[in-house]
């Protein structure tokens, strides 16, 4: 059978009808809480619109941009824009912002006591060991008059700003994703709602002090590497997650349906 241009392009626009396009696909690396749950709540609303979502649970903040860094991962979403300018700092991370998500509240919990006054001489308290996130935790505890810290040191500060400390408090330094099990253990902590959701240990709405959702710094982001800002996959992960309801429930479930222990920034700045 002869087969004419013609024929040859029909069969062709044909065969291009007969199977759908490959969806795109992305490996969103995560830690525990809100930021897993929001983004498995994507799924469905991703998969719909051609992206397919696979979440990779780590339990640390270092693992994650270890893995974005080797490309087992292709976007994480744990950290806020000055936390990886530390991590940057550290160890040469080539990696930007391609939008941002929730802005989560800390705080300072005590199982124990009801008033900063009432912490003993002594007493043993959690606090963050990451520098950026010990240094909010710090400041938390400067503002609850429990230390005083170098002029000007902000929430770079570190133990060894510590310039006042009247109760002679002694602090352990524990991964960020743990302080909500080690609560109990000690007299105050430094504290994440949604972790404390994530570990049913007590009520994330029982801090004594919150640092406030203000500053929206510290946003959490969607990290990627720079050559991939504008890749289109991901510029449309950050568009369906800003943009879904199912997203903005799993968001207020992860914090206990308390509005006064997140914000979602995008939303105030649209």
């Amino acid at each position: 059978m002869k087969l004419t241009l013609r024929t040859l392009l029909v069969a062709v626009a044909a065969l291009s009808f007969s199977f759908p396009a490959t969806a795109a696909s992305l490996k969103v690396g995560v830690v525990p809480g809100v930021y897993a749950d929001s983004i498995e709540a994507l799924i469905p609303e991703a998969k719909a619109k051609g992206l397919d979502l696979e979440v990779v649970e780590f339990s640390d903040w270092t693992t994650p941009n270890i893995a974005l860094q080797s490309g087992d991962i292709d976007v994480n979403y744990f950290q806020h824009q000055p936390f990886l300018d530390n991590a940057t700092k550290e160890r040469g991370y080539d990696f930007k912002s391609a939008g941002i998500g929730v802005l989560a509240n800390i705080g300072l919990y005590s199982l124990k006591y009801k008033k900063f006054e009432d912490i003993p001489e002594n007493g043993k308290v959690a606090i963050a060991n990451d520098p950026v996130n010990q240094g909010r935790g710090l400041l938390l505890l400067q503002r609850a008059g429990l230390l005083k810290l170098k002029d000007g040191v902000g929430f770079k500060g570190s133990l060894d700003d510590i310039t006042e400390n009247p109760k002679n408090l002694s602090f352990t330094e524990v991964e960020g994703p743990q302080l909500a099990r080690v609560t109990g253990d000690v007299d105050l902590a430094q504290g994440y709602p949604h972790f404390i959701v994530a570990s049913k240990a007590f009520d994330p709405s029982s801090g004594l002090l919150y640092s406030g959702v203000d500053d929206k710094q510290f946003a959490i982001i969607f990290a990627v590497k720079s050559d991939r800002v504008e890749d289109p996959a991901i510029k449309e992960l950050v568009t369906l997650y800003q943009n879904s309801q199912a997203v903005k429930d799993a968001i207020n479930k992860a914090f206990a349906s308390d509005t006064k222990l997140y914000t979602l920034p995008w939303v105030a700045t649209n």
